[in-house]
């Protein structure tokens, strides 16, 4: 072994040992994600990215994976669920909506009809509206056809609504309304955002305590597709995240904190992220660790295999577009960006509050993208009622001048994102329907995502799927130094 080697290995134990100790709860108290996880191979047997109808749900779920008493430990009765996120939010999304245009009944439209009744456009929002149309240039991810589908109530995991009824009231905001993290105890901290610091209770529902759910508790395996304005493609990126909810946990054990090294640091959230294609980045592994603290920097490394060394990442340089694809390091998941006082503040607004027709997520996973014009089909659309919060940015220094988010009030799941620049132009935009798992009272990436570049003209369609599971320090940080011997 020679001398470089030698020292990225002696590296990466040392990194191994010191900041990475041992799982807080044994594989014998609960199976490990690693012992039951399919491979990426497996995931075109069950739904290929393009031109493909099938209902992936029905093959690849947690049910299907899981050992049976993980299983069990995630999944609850619906009707109980139902009646107690009821209770937490103090409505049913059902009995809300059906105000404006009543007369536009659940059933197949296209986009001839939608063209035809000027109701549609006051039923959706903007860029929504735009895409009702037959694919082609210069974007993918247009409609030509949908269903609208009776609104359903939607609801979150037993313990999750158990902890957020529990700690509401508990989670202090400051004079300026910025959250004290040491105050969050689990769960949605604002199940009922009111006050003049309503529109931030919004934000923190939304963006930064959401995460103790699928995104937060199971590795995602993903596609991602660049396209130009002639819907060229040119990128074609498969990778697969590995993740894990360190503080606040309620939908899998340990609950609360992960373990001691979470409590003491203020983490939120780990995560690898591991490309497999295309070559020149195939290998290439990135470890985060997100802290709860809008002060304080997230951490990162990189596995650079072409260097064949891990190298430590500024991860306050979050305004770079993202190997090539149409975001920027705080557009991940939609919106990643820190809700800091001083790091480029916002003013929030609440805009309006009203229903919209929007894309239903999905239970069954039938949609499909086409290869042919990139068009999405085999959606359902159904009635939510929608807050629309706007930021503004207050630094001029910042990529974006301000966001607009479409968030369900009933869920806190935001369905859209607009990113405008500073001179005031629509510059990208994300938009996915989700996927709910009404067994478990869950929403997840699964599905497809749409981000766009309104100004450079291109689009990034993305295909996910995942699953739920406990991984330990060592199984997340083993994505990175497996690749580094």
């Amino acid at each position: 072994m020679n001398r470089s080697k030698r020292c990225l290995v002696f590296f990466i134990t040392c990194l191994s040992v010191a900041l990475l100790q041992p799982f807080a709860i044994g594989a014998q108290e609960i199976p490990l994600l690693k012992t039951y996880a399919p491979d990426q191979n497996d995931v075109p047997k069950h739904k290929k990215v393009f031109d493909d109808p099938t209902p992936w749900v029905k093959t690849w779920n947690d049910k299907a994976f899981m050992p049976p008493e993980v299983y069990a430990m995630i999944a609850s009765d619906p009707e109980k669920m139902k009646t107690l996120w009821a209770e937490t939010v103090g409505f049913k999304a059902p009995d809300v909506v059906g105000k404006i245009h009543p007369e536009i009944k659940p059933g197949k439209y296209t986009y001839t009809d939608v063209q035809a009744n000027p109701a549609f456009k006051d039923l959706m929002y903007p860029d929504l509206y735009d895409r009702i149309k037959p694919g082609g240039p210069p974007f993918a991810g247009n409609i030509p056809e949908f269903e609208i589908i009776p609104t359903r109530q939607y609801y979150w995991a037993l313990r999750i609504a158990e902890a957020t009824k529990k700690n509401e009231g508990k989670t202090k905001l400051n004079a300026d309304g910025y959250v004290d993290y040491k105050t969050w105890e689990g769960g949605f901290p604002y199940p009922r955002p009111s006050g003049p610091f309503k529109a931030q209770q919004i934000a923190y529902n939304a963006f930064v305590f959401r995460r103790d759910r699928n995104e937060g508790n199971g590795i995602a395996y993903g596609y991602v597709y660049g396209f130009d304005k002639n819907l060229k493609m040119d990128m074609d990126n498969s990778m697969n995240s590995m993740s894990c909810m360190v503080a606040g946990r309620q939908f899998l054990p340990p609950y609360g904190f992960f373990d001691e090294q979470a409590k003491a640091n203020g983490e939120l959230q780990l995560m690898t992220l591991t490309m497999l294609t295309p070559r020149d980045l195939a290998g290439m592994a990135i470890l985060t660790t997100y802290y709860m603290d809008a002060q304080k920097a997230d951490a990162a490394m990189i596995y650079v295999p072409s260097m064949r060394r891990i190298r430590k990442l500024s991860t306050t340089d979050t305004q770079d577009a993202i190997n090539g694809q149409d975001l920027i390091y705080d557009d991940q998941s939609g919106f990643l960006q820190k809700l800091s006082p001083t790091r480029f503040p916002y003013k929030f607004e609440i805009v309006e509050e009203r229903e919209y027709l929007v894309a239903a997520p999905t239970i069954d996973g039938a949609e499909y993208c086409t290869s042919n014009g990139l068009e999405f089909r085999g959606l359902k659309m159904e009635r939510r009622p929608i807050y629309v919060l706007k930021m503004t940015q207050t630094d001029p220094n910042y990529v974006y001048s301000k966001r607009i988010f479409y968030i369900d009030q009933e869920t806190f799941e935001f369905y859209q994102v607009e990113n405008y620049d500073q001179k005031g132009r629509l510059y990208r935009t994300f938009w996915t329907p989700y996927q709910f798992r009404p067994d478990i009272g869950m929403f997840t990436w699964g599905g497809y995502l749409l981000y766009r570049d309104h100004v450079d003209l291109h689009s990034n369609v993305n295909f996910f799927v995942d699953v739920t599971g406990v991984a330990s320090r060592d199984d997340i940080v083993g994505q990175i130094t497996k690749a580094g011997k």
